[in-house]
């Protein structure tokens, strides 16, 4: 029991399933009630993909785990219609700063640019995010059957269908599904069941999380510090949460004892230390725990997909677990509703795989080099690391250089096979395969954002100099895959110009948009036949 959060226990019903002793198949079931696993649900019903969630457990997580939302993330959630009470709850922040002993070394701004809907990061604790999506899950009614301690046992892999065994209070029934997301977290039982291993490393370094209950006057932002007074030789890590909930993490070393360094009697000097010793606070939550960056060697086993931490596991500097995670679910549900339509052939379920391993890798990447910068293992790594923090004081090229957790940023798509290459002349970051930038606009004489009219299909952004669309192109809305095309110029006001600025969207220029708001293809002049064969090409039909 938290000092500020009650935890929710939900019922144990017995499934009709069992009860009745039938075999039925779902069209869809994901295991696993987590932040991905619920994500993937309401992504697949808002799509009209009825959905089946199974979870060993009966509440949200115990204790504040993820905590760092990145923008990318609340924009999804946004579309599922959630967002705006994680960041009403949450602490927005964007400035970090790294310290030195008790110097300020560096400070970075991760949303230096104004006009976007959601801020760059917020900090809420893992079971406020996960009560949330169970009650926008509510409002999908039966589209969404989330079923509490019930267990996956076992299950067969076969070509048409995923056959589960299902351990409940009740025993054991089985059950089939046409599609299955494991979203079991980075213990997944599932991964286990298919004998698929991570490839990567451990970490040879443990952290202690606490958080403390405290009024404190320091600022929302991210602060790190290397070699603390406080902590000397190691690192320290801050964090504002909602509900006057502070996250410190401390470095520890490979050599200490994981159970004695969570006894109050430990944490507590270190965090007197640290606060001083008139210091008022409570501790709220403690953990232990040991990094590693790996993942599996494929996320798609015929009918069976991985998501989140089952797939794929980052150390925690640079919130990139949960943030890629999300990212996970917006790739997968807009392909797998075109293929079970008969809209898109199955290929277009191998490019979840060739797109989220993509940006698996790059996330790993990012966050081996934080790790290896905050816990060198080797002297000369280690004064490589030092010598920077020196020089990052003084001399403006080596900031960049210190590394204490790249913060998650959306990985582009650059060699997606769904992906049309420019064929005409762009400026600016919006490549194909680039998740849309969002920017203010004006619709029918109301205030609004990008991304909220671009919705969940395929788009057509149109710039036009007086209003009017191609022919073909207003055709597509009646195509058997549609295609909505949206006027900046016409029904579409560019309030302050960014929309044309972020796009470079001279007079003429269409983008085609995928159902997860990334660029597909981009051409300065609308061509029928070049922008349907881009269509399909993102459908995966090429």
């Amino acid at each position: 029991m938290l000092q500020t959060y009650s935890y929710p226990e939900f019922p144990y019903v017995q499934p009709p399933e069992q009860a009745s002793g039938q075999l039925v198949r779902k069209t869809a079931v994901v295991v696993g009630a987590g932040p991905i696993g619920l994500t993937t649900a309401l992504d697949f019903a808002s799509r009209g993909i009825p959905v089946v969630v199974l979870d060993d457990n009966n509440t949200v997580s115990i204790g504040s785990r993820a905590v760092c939302y990145a923008k990318r993330p609340l924009e999804v959630w946004d579309r599922l219609g959630c967002a705006d009470r994680m960041v009403d709850k949450g602490v927005s922040w964007k400035i970090g700063k790294v310290f030195r002993d008790e110097e300020q070394v560096y400070q970075f701004d991760l949303l230096p640019e104004a006009d976007h809907k959601y801020p760059a990061f917020i900090n809420l604790q893992q079971y406020y995010l996960e009560e949330y999506l169970l009650d926008r899950a509510k409002d999908f009614g039966d589209l969404i059957d989330i079923r509490w301690k019930n267990k996956v046992v076992s299950l067969k892999n076969n070509a048409d269908h995923v056959r589960l065994s299902i351990e409940t209070p009740d025993g054991i029934y089985d059950m089939e599904a046409d599609w299955m997301v494991a979203c079991d977290g980075a213990k997944s039982d599932i991964r286990s069941m298919i004998g698929a291993e991570f490839t990567g490393q451990f970490f040879q370094d443990r952290f202690l999380i606490a958080d403390v209950v405290m009024k404190a006057d320091f600022p929302a932002e991210r602060w790190f510090w290397f070699n603390p007074p406080f902590h000397r030789n190691q690192s320290v890590l801050l964090h504002m949460e909602a509900d006057n909930v502070w996250r410190i993490d401390f470095q520890l070393g490979w050599d200490c004892d994981p159970d004695e360094e969570k006894k109050p009697e430990k944490v507590i000097p270190r965090l007197k230390a640290m606060l001083g010793e008139d210091a008022e606070f409570e501790l709220e939550w403690v953990s232990v725990y040991q990094f590693a960056c790996r993942r599996m060697k494929s996320f798609r086993f015929g009918r069976l997909f991985f998501a989140g931490d089952a797939a794929h596991q980052v150390s925690p500097f640079g919130a990139r677990g949960a943030n890629t995670g999300v990212q996970d679910s917006d790739n997968l549900g807009w392909k797998l509703k075109l293929v079970i339509d008969g809209l898109a052939p199955d290929s277009l379920l191998d490019s979840y795989n060739a797109e989220r391993i993509y940006a698996a890798d790059d996330n790993l990447k990012n966050s081996t080099r934080s790790t290896d910068f905050i816990s060198p293992k080797s002297p000369v790594s280690k004064a490589f690391r030092d010598a920077v923090l020196d020089l990052a004081n003084r001399h403006s090229f080596a900031r960049p250089l210190v590394n204490s957790g790249r913060l998650s940023s959306p990985t582009p798509y650059a060699v997606s096979p769904l992906n049309t290459p420019d064929s005409d002349s762009f400026a600016g970051k919006m490549l194909p395969g680039t998740n849309c930038a969002d920017a203010p606009v004006r619709v029918n004489g109301a205030d609004g954002w990008l991304l909220n009219q671009l919705g969940d299909g395929f788009t057509a952004l149109y710039f036009s100099a007086d209003g009017s669309v191609p022919a073909d192109l207003a055709a597509l809305a009646g195509a058997p895959v549609p295609v909505k095309t949206i006027v900046v110029g016409g029904g579409l006001e560019d309030v302050k110009g960014l929309v044309t600025e972020r796009y470079d969207g001279t007079p003429g220029t269409v983008y085609l948009i995928r159902p997860d708001q990334h660029v597909a293809a981009r051409f300065r002049h609308f061509d029928a036949a070049r922008f349907s064969a881009a269509l399909n090409t993102a459908l995966g039909k090429n």
